[in-house]
């Protein structure tokens, strides 16, 4: 058949606009056209990361580790900061735009009558590379939810599950126990079910205990603990001393370290490794927009995507841990959010609001990120025509000494580095 597109911005935009449904919670599509390209069952192992929050960091822990012991690894994650490319990888480089136009013919060619979502595309050409790249193992993050996210279409070797707090309701229930259900369904029968949630809801286990996946819980059958500058895991009949910690993130990264190594123990059988590469391995992770700390002319810059109350808090314990500076902020965020939840954390120790809405058809307007701030306090709000109109007018009210926190979304953290300049330079360590 003739070349539908030539480039990587057509073919995203036709699946943009290919299914009447932008989030459309169902599998027997993408199934069918899996089963077309031969990658059911998929040639390597599959790890499947869900959870409220640290999914991203996850999947880069593992990868790393995984790619320190020598195996050929993809990473499935979303969204991205500014290129789509960045959610797919293998070997910790980003698919190049060359290759994603031949996975997105190769996969028109088997659509016949089915259509597939923008991020059911997505998905489907993660797993088709890392199939034609011959990988060993795929670490693929779960979009929302679990049970009918479309990475849920292979099944998992082992199942992460780093938390479960309140987000998406709308689609995945009011409370925990119904989003642990959807969560929960990642896990498969006589497979590792890991979660690194110290107090989850009780639907987890219930369904892992229902069709007899192997549950492991941080706290119970596997735990961490703080040993200096570093850690220590023990479970599964290993135990791991004098860890380093991951150079992103704030203390929740112990329990996502946590049970990333169980992760990785609990697959030994599978997919042998040297204790040196789980070392190795969280010392070379590194992850795009969580506490990622900048410099620039004396300012120190904060970029994280927290866009939900409970990252937002743990944001906020990151903050306090870092010597107290004058703070500016730079914020935008998803209408569909806890507004109010994402922003109490910072309304008494963020000085000057600079606010904007997000590119997206989702962004919350001004107007109400204004109201909501205002409740809480907050007496200097600016609003701004987009994020890199925020991060100049920061920028320039910012003296020496000073610290701007970039938060609120992807569609905040990614414009923002962007339009800093900072993109395209390598993250530095801490935080």
């Amino acid at each position: 058949m003739p070349q539908r597109f030539a480039s990587l911005a057509e073919w995203l935009a036709w699946f943009e606009t290919l299914h009447p449904k932008k989030i459309d919670m169902s599998l027997g599509r993408i199934r069918t056209v899996l089963e077309r390209l031969e990658l059911v069952p998929p040639p390597y192992k599959v790890i499947t990361v869900g959870g409220t929050n640290g999914k991203g960091s996850c999947v880069a822990i593992l990868e790393s580790i995984y790619r320190h012991a020598g195996y050929r690894v993809g990473a499935f994650t979303s969204p991205h900061l500014v290129r789509f490319n960045e959610r797919i990888r293998f070997d910790g480089m980003d698919a190049a735009d060359a290759e994603l136009v031949e996975l997105f013919e190769a996969i028109d060619a088997k659509l016949g009558d089915v259509t597939l979502s923008y991020f059911e595309a997505s998905a489907v050409a993660a797993f088709l590379l890392f199939a034609r790249r011959n990988a060993d193992v795929a670490v693929l993050e779960v979009g929302m939810g679990g049970r009918l996210d479309a990475v849920n279409a292979l099944d998992a070797d082992a199942a992460l599950i780093a938390s479960v707090d309140l987000d998406h309701t709308e689609w995945l229930g009011p409370d925990r126990e119904a989003i642990g259900r959807e969560k929960a369904g990642i896990m498969r029968p006589g497979r590792p079910a890991v979660v690194g949630d110290a107090s989850p809801p009780a639907s987890l286990e219930a369904h892992a205990n229902a069709i007899g996946a192997r549950f492991a819980l941080v706290g119970r059958e596997f735990t961490f603990a703080r040993e200096g500058d570093g850690w220590r895991f023990d479970g599964f009949g290993a135990s791991h001393a004098s860890l380093p910690v991951v150079p992103f993130g704030g203390d929740v990264q112990y329990s996502n370290m946590a049970a990333c190594v169980a992760v990785v123990e609990l697959m030994r059988p599978q997919l042998p490794l040297p204790h040196d590469a789980i070392r190795a391995g969280l010392a070379g992770a590194r992850l795009r927009g969580r506490t990622e700390r900048r410099a620039r002319n004396g300012v120190e810059w904060i970029f994280d995507v927290a866009h939900n109350p409970s990252a937002a808090r743990v944001l906020r314990r990151t903050v306090d841990a870092l010597p107290p500076k004058r703070t500016i902020a730079v914020f935008a965020a998803m209408e569909d959010k806890d507004l109010d939840g994402v922003l109490e954390p910072f309304a008494s120790i963020v000085e000057r609001w600079h606010i904007a809405r997000p590119d997206s058809e989702r962004g919350a307007s001004v107007e109400s990120v204004r109201s909501k701030l205002e409740r809480l306090g907050a007496a200097h709000v600016l609003a701004h025509a987009d994020i890199p109109a925020a991060c100049a007018a920061a920028e320039a009210q910012a003296r020496p000494g000073d610290r701007v926190l970039v938060f609120g979304s992807f569609y905040t953290v990614g414009p923002a580095l962007d339009a800093l300049e900072l993109y395209s330079s390598p993250p530095a360590g801490g935080g």
